[in-house]
């Protein structure tokens, strides 16, 4: 067989060209780069065609348009007109959307991967012949067939398919009124009972506080997974998603691509989404000014509301096509191996194991104090905490990034809640709640801390206002959570949602207490042991309270050789003080703005200990 005079027979090793790759050689497509390009291909696992574009040894419009010709069809670089027929996401998935009447041909294509060689072999899914076009041409005339559609859908489809996982599934409205109902009658019935009666529901507050912290402190004891090993041959890797979501982040563009493009994974099974808002121009020019990785593509949302991250990622993720997908902030420098060494991990785990939580790292610690102990908070989070939780099987409230999942889960659970400010802390408690798992990928990631307390207080308040929310959103049937969850998993979501919460609220006044109560009024040999309860109590609170906050924070220093920064641990007691004032503030804006989605502004850090903020 001969394509155009050519010989299809032109060999990759003792191979032939497979049919995506041959007919190019009849459409001015060195050959030599085709055998290179199949060679590879085999050597991934991977079509020919994926691999040939992710080498970048031709542009997609100059493959669909050699495709077109080969096949006698029309090409089509838009704007394409689509018919009313066209489906969103089911036309960008399958790769064919019908056009309007008096177009060249009933329907367009755009295929991808086997479906390519099914066209050069005469089988079109039409049964008709179409006229082609790119998938990037085929994605943005879908999108802007439908754009408030597209956008209701990413806004609303949890709340739509489960509305008790939903945060709008109900007003909360009558939930705020009825929580500070029941906060007026806590500060009335501090003033009116009795003082003794008093005293032991504070000393009952006091022993719920020390069953939250003694979930920190037990988690010192669990020692932390290494690096994934054993081989994993590229053929055997799956197509992997990437999600960076981004809003005003121009600057960090260059850092950000270069980080992706160092990623160690075969080019043609990486499918890397940039996904912005549809007005933010600054960051849609500094991408199609940027030399992108291979297999990366602009996802822009139609406008809506709310203008959140997660509305963002809903809208792309019917769109992946990797069975694994890892979101990233615009902020993020992951270890270029992470991708790899997630992969192994779920390759090894059973099928339940529907996340796993990549371990964040501070890197502009030098850029202040305020940094420091952002990096201790994290280093005791996500070195310490976050491994403990997961050899527990417990839920784990999520980072937010660097965070992998199994797709199909993830679409299971209708993806990210929109209307949720710190969606990542929901979507771990829901994976938890249907059954899932979430695994500890001890990989890191990179990111930058604010430097300034303004800057730092909005970001910390936007995460305390979705823990309240989240806390809300699976508080409303508790005994049918308590099943779902388990008894021990019942006990760390609330420790760790709600009491997040509450021991910052609570901070100031539990521990000046407390170290009150340790300070100065000590145990009367002469009392007996309820007169004495309160006040053993507060100093078991104080101390356990102190380690909680300390020793963790310390392991975490050591466990990433942080030497350097053990001297500031002791400073974490007074950096709590500020996490209590980022949830005060918290409070108020749900109250006040509960949609309201606090920006952090990145690209600002003066330092990097890693160099990976340094990238360019």
């Amino acid at each position: 067989m001969s394509i155009l005079g050519f010989p299809s027979t032109l060999r990759t090793g003792a191979l032939p060209l497979p049919p995506d790759l041959a007919f190019l050689l009849g459409h001015g497509v060195d050959p030599a780069t085709l055998v290179r390009a199949a060679d590879r291909a085999r050597a991934w696992g991977t079509d020919g065609a994926s691999t040939l574009l992710a080498l970048g040894a031709v542009t997609e419009e100059t493959y669909y348009r050699a495709l077109a010709a080969e096949l006698g069809a029309s090409f089509l670089a838009g704007p394409i007109p689509l018919g009313p027929g066209a489906r969103y996401p089911e036309s960008v998935v399958a790769g064919v959307a019908p056009l309007r009447p008096g177009a060249p041909a009933a329907y367009v294509l755009a295929p991808r991967g086997a479906a390519i060689a099914e066209l050069l072999h005469g089988r079109s899914p039409t049964g008709r012949m179409p006229t082609l076009t790119t998938p990037r041409t085929l994605r943005e005339a879908v999108f802007s067939a439908n754009p408030a559609g597209i956008a209701a859908c990413a806004a609303d489809s949890l709340q739509v398919h489960r509305p008790d996982w939903a945060l709008k599934a109900r007003p909360m409205g009558p939930t705020l009124a009825i929580a500070g109902l029941i906060a007026g009658l806590v500060v009335v019935a501090v003033v009116e009972l009795p003082p003794a009666l008093v005293l032991g529901l504070w000393t009952l507050a006091q022993g719920v506080l020390l069953a939250m912290v003694a979930l920190r402190v037990a988690a010192i004891s669990v020692e932390a997974n290494g690096p994934a090993t054993g081989p994993m041959s590229d053929a055997a890797l799956p197509i992997y998603t990437v999600f960076v979501a981004l809003h005003r982040e121009a600057a960090v563009v260059p850092r950000l691509v270069a980080a992706l493009s160092a990623l160690d994974y075969p080019a043609a099974k990486l499918d890397i989404k940039f996904v912005i808002e549809a007005h933010d121009a600054g960051t849609l020019a500094a991408l199609e000014a940027a030399t992108l990785p291979p297999g990366a593509e602009i996802v822009v949302v139609p406008p809506g509301l709310p203008r959140t991250k997660p509305r963002a990622l809903n809208c792309a993720l019917p769109l992946a096509r990797g069975s694994c997908l890892v979101v990233y902030d615009a902020k993020d420098v992951p270890d270029p191996g992470q991708l790899r060494a997630a992969a192994r991990i779920f390759a090894r785990s059973d099928p339940g194991t529907a996340c796993l939580q990549g371990r964040l790292v501070i890197d502009n610690q030098r850029d202040g104090p305020l940094p420091k102990c952002f990096a201790l908070e994290y280093a005791a989070l996500f070195d310490v905490l976050v491994p403990a939780l997961a050899a527990w099987n417990v839920p784990i409230p999520l980072g937010g990034t660097s965070t992998h999942f199994r797709t199909p889960i993830l679409r299971a659970v209708h993806g990210w809640d929109a209307w949720n400010v710190t969606e990542d802390a929901d979507l771990g408690l829901r994976l938890a709640r249907a059954g899932y798992r979430v695994g500890d990928l001890p990989s890191s990631t990179f990111e930058e801390a604010p430097a300034r307390p303004g800057a730092w207080l909005h970001q910390r308040a936007r995460w305390m206002k979705g823990f309240i929310q989240t806390s809300f959103t699976h508080g409303r049937q508790p005994a049918r959570t308590a099943r779902e969850l388990g008894a021990l998993g019942t006990l760390a979501a609330a420790a760790l949602v709600p009491g997040t919460v509450l021991c910052a609220l609570a901070y100031p006044f539990f521990m000046g207490h407390a170290a009150y109560r340790f300070l100065f009024a000590g145990v009367e040999p002469a009392a007996g042991f309820w007169s004495n309860l309160p006040n053993g109590t507060a100093m078991t609170v104080f101390v356990s309270g102190l380690l909680a906050m300390v020793l963790p924070a310390a392991l975490g220093c050591v466990r990433r050789g942080w030497w350097d920064l053990l001297p500031y641990v002791p400073l974490m007691p007074a950096y709590f003080l500020l996490v209590s004032l980022g949830a005060w503030l918290g409070l108020i804006e749900l109250v006040l703005a509960p949609d309201r989605w606090n920006k952090t502004e990145h690209g600002l850090s003066r330092s990097s200990r890693s160099g990976a903020l340094n990238r360019t």
